[in-house]
């Protein structure tokens, strides 16, 4: 890592994040992404459904900026709008920093990255015990913000209907990277490379920029993704939850 750059991990409550910034920048992401978690959380306490709904839901227009990008990106992706929680508090992490003049900001929150960067970023793809390993993109710079989210129906916590090991979305924002990688991988009903290539078919392509699947010995893509690289992923680096 460059030496004007620190790694730093966030845990707040569920939320378990590594912010890399220069180091005046580091204090300001802590605080957008407590302030993200409060808000959802005071959100939820009169919306319990919010939290367990596994499909889009309609939110107050008076609720948090953060919430009501969570449910668009549900209501895109089809899905319950905590799928996007992890992209969506990511986001807010970024554009905190943006907004404040950092030109280099990522910020991985247990495998949903999201990324304002002006030089060469790679990032694992973490798939398990698939034989598909060592698989990353090669993230060139470029002037706004992007998001790389993954989920997964065998590694990790999130909730999934399906069978990858890995679905990757790279799209422009968080909450909707976040969104349609649980979305793809729902799809995902077997580690077959017909599924694969099913799931992604299957995905709204004018919502994402990319898709890469990794299921059992099978790999798909779809859209227009970094380049793919072969890079060492080493698990213990991830954020998790």
């Amino acid at each position: 890592m460059d030496a004007d750059l620190v790694r730093r991990q966030v845990r707040v409550g569920e939320t378990c994040a590594f912010v890399i910034a220069a180091g005046e920048f580091q204090e300001l992401a802590e605080r957008a992404i407590r302030a993200a978690r409060a808000d959802i959380e005071a959100y939820a306490a009169g919306a319990p459904r919010f939290l367990s709904a596994l499909e889009p839901l309609p939110v107050d227009m008076a609720a948090p900026p953060v919430v009501r990008r969570m449910a668009a990106a549900a209501l895109l992706a089809g899905v319950g709008p905590m799928a996007a929680v992890a992209g969506a508090i990511a986001q807010e992490a970024v554009e905190a920093l943006v907004a404040s003049g950092c030109r280099h900001a990522v910020v991985d929150n247990g495998g949903d990255v999201v990324l304002r960067i002006d030089r060469p970023v790679t990032i694992g793809v973490f798939t398990g015990d698939s034989p598909v390993r060592d698989v990353a993109l090669r993230c060139a710079p470029r002037p706004g913000i992007f998001s790389v989210c993954t989920s997964s129906g065998t590694v990790g916590h999130s909730l999934s209907f399906g069978r990858a090991d890995a679905a990757l979305v790279v799209a422009e924002g968080g909450a909707l990277a976040d969104a349609m990688a649980t979305a793809l991988g729902n799809r995902v009903a077997e580690p077959s490379g017909e599924a694969v290539a099913r799931a992604i078919r299957e995905t709204p392509a004018e919502w994402v920029e990319g898709m890469l699947v990794v299921a059992g010995e099978h790999l798909g893509t779809g859209g227009s993704l970094p380049p793919l690289v072969r890079a060492p992923v080493d698990w213990r680096l991830a954020s998790r939850g």
